[in-house]
């Protein structure tokens, strides 16, 4: 299938600030692109690409006071096919993990551990290992959290959603992390987008989503502890530690949100005959309506 995928994104600035923007889709998808999703600013400014220490592109500029709009439109291939699943995946002991894996084992900012760990050996110790001990994670994040957008709090931690029984799609997921690590389970965040498609309707207005990724069997493997069964067309846009970080957008300064419009749909490939095959990840980044000046750092190589 074709998936179309964007964002709108309106602020106000009270005066010129500093932002960095994590909006396009990963570099992982590239080669199911059919229409670039630059990032689009409007007015233009200057703005500079680059990846950061996850491997994730942002692109930083200086918003100019008064209205000031960041958006996104693409095209992408997707065999339509649900999320993988393999439930034979062992879990690891700590001293054969990849050194590049032993940082999603430690605390961050929203995965206390440390307040989760002995409550966790509690409830999982005598269960199952590997894939079916992160599912029995996923399962009791779901029993014991209650979605909604009004629970939603910026500074709610793992440990503070288990307690409150409430949260959205980012707290089921730094909880689910924080019992994967407390379990000596390599667990990270993922933030992208997440289609409806397959799902029954009415339809919610659309969002970014929040699931992890866990460390099993010599490869990272999907897991979305809000949405426990496989779902369809899902696109990573960055993964971190925690939401921490990867916000979507990042302002160092006073901003006042005016518009926030998301979307993830199937499109009709009539309507995309003739797009052109994906460019190389280094051309992608940024459409200027008004040019002023784009320079794009590639990323460097020992």
């Amino acid at each position: 299938m074709l998936i179309s995928l964007g964002c709108r994104l309106d602020f106000h600035f009270p005066q010129p600030t500093p932002l960095i923007a994590m909006l396009t889709v990963h570099q992982s998808r590239f080669s199911d692109l059919l229409r670039q999703d630059g990032l689009v600013l409007a007015p233009g400014v200057p703005a500079e690409g680059y990846r950061d220490g996850f491997g994730n592109w942002c692109i930083r500029m200086v918003a100019p006071a008064g209205d000031f709009m960041l958006s996104t439109n693409g095209v992408f291939r997707d065999a339509g096919l649900p999320d993988p699943v393999a439930p034979e995946a062992r879990q690891h002991e700590v001293q054969d993990l990849p050194f590049d894996t032993l940082v999603y084992l430690l605390g961050s900012r929203y995965c206390d551990t440390d307040l989760l760990s002995e409550q966790a050996w509690q409830i999982f110790d005598k269960g199952p290992t590997g894939w079916a001990r992160v599912q029995a994670i996923c399962d009791f994040v779901q029993a014991h959290v209650t979605f909604g957008y009004h629970h939603a709090k910026a500074t709610r931690t793992a440990s503070q959603t288990l307690a409150e029984g409430v949260g959205v799609c980012r707290d089921f997921a730094h909880l689910a992390i924080a019992l994967c690590r407390c379990l000596n389970i390599p667990a990270r965040y993922c933030t992208g987008y997440l289609s409806d498609i397959g799902e029954p309707l009415p339809h919610p207005t659309g969002d970014f989503a929040a699931w992890m990724e866990v460390y099993l069997d010599g490869q990272w493997h999907l897991f979305d502890p809000r949405n426990t069964a496989p779902r369809f067309a899902r696109f990573l846009v960055a993964r971190g530690r925690d939401a921490a970080d990867v916000p979507l957008t990042q302002t160092f300064g006073s901003a006042t949100m005016t518009g926030f419009l998301v979307w993830t749909e199937e499109t009709d490939p009539k309507a995309t005959a003739g797009l052109a095959t994906s460019p190389a990840p280094e051309t992608l980044g940024i459409h200027l309506p008004t040019f002023t000046r784009l320079t794009t750092r590639k990323e460097r190589k020992p």
